[in-house]
């Protein structure tokens, strides 16, 4: 696995160093509790912007990409997350808080910040947990990788809903395998650069076929 530092994320934007260490405890505990299998990691840029646009199937899958992405993650993740300790928790490891009911501008300076500030944005395109399929994806991911132009590099959690725990049923079973396989990098955008309604639309028409595909070649190659 390649290592990447990730360029400080200035102006009260999220924390780069915040997120630096968020993904040392992800490596911790993914790899103390379960056996990732990682695929493709040299594919994500070493430096400089980049979204990884993740399936979604199981609550695991966020914290399993923090834990074996190649650079520190930054997470665009439901306000309702953010409650209790986890809310100063979540804030001190980076990771940003939307609300997905209105157009939340605050987090999307800070996403649109951490891209400027050279970094890695995580989405889940599809907005919610669900089959983890990228049958529906929402208009956020095609605004951030038009806006900022930043590559976009696919990824498929695979194997988190296969056999739940035995004491915890909401996790998967303790050591057991989760395949984490990364996609080559893509531009979203059609050349010029265009913001249109219509430029956004083409975009994620063009990204869900991008990232079926990838899904699809993922399983394949995994069994899964």
């Amino acid at each position: 696995m390649s290592t990447a530092t990730t360029a400080p994320v200035t102006g009260g934007g999220p924390s780069s160093k915040g997120a630096a260490v968020g993904r040392g405890i992800g490596i911790g505990l993914m790899y103390g509790l379960w056996k990732p299998r990682v695929l493709g990691s040299w594919r994500v840029p070493s430096a400089g912007p980049v979204i990884l646009a993740v399936n979604h199937a199981h609550n695991l899958d966020g914290p399993m990409l923090m834990g074996t992405a190649p650079r520190p993650v930054h997470f665009l993740i439901k306000k309702e997350a953010f409650i209790g300790p986890l809310d100063p928790f979540l804030r001190g490891i980076g990771q940003l808080k939307v609300d997905r009911e209105v157009t939340d501008r605050t987090a999307i300076t800070d996403a649109l910040a951490v891209l400027r500030g050279g970094g890695v944005l995580g989405i889940f395109p599809e907005g919610t947990r669900g089959e983890g399929d990228f049958a529906s994806l929402r208009a956020g991911l095609a605004y951030f990788a038009v806006r900022s132009g930043a590559p976009i590099v696919p990824v498929a959690v695979l194997g988190s809903t296969d056999r739940p725990g035995r004491l915890v049923k909401a996790l998967p079973a303790l050591r057991s395998r989760v395949d984490v396989v990364f996609g080559d990098p893509f531009q979203a955008g059609a050349p010029g650069g265009r913001r249109t309604r219509k430029a956004l639309d083409e975009a994620t028409e063009r990204i869900q076929q991008r990232l079926t595909a990838h899904l699809e070649n993922a399983r394949r190659f995994t069994g899964r």
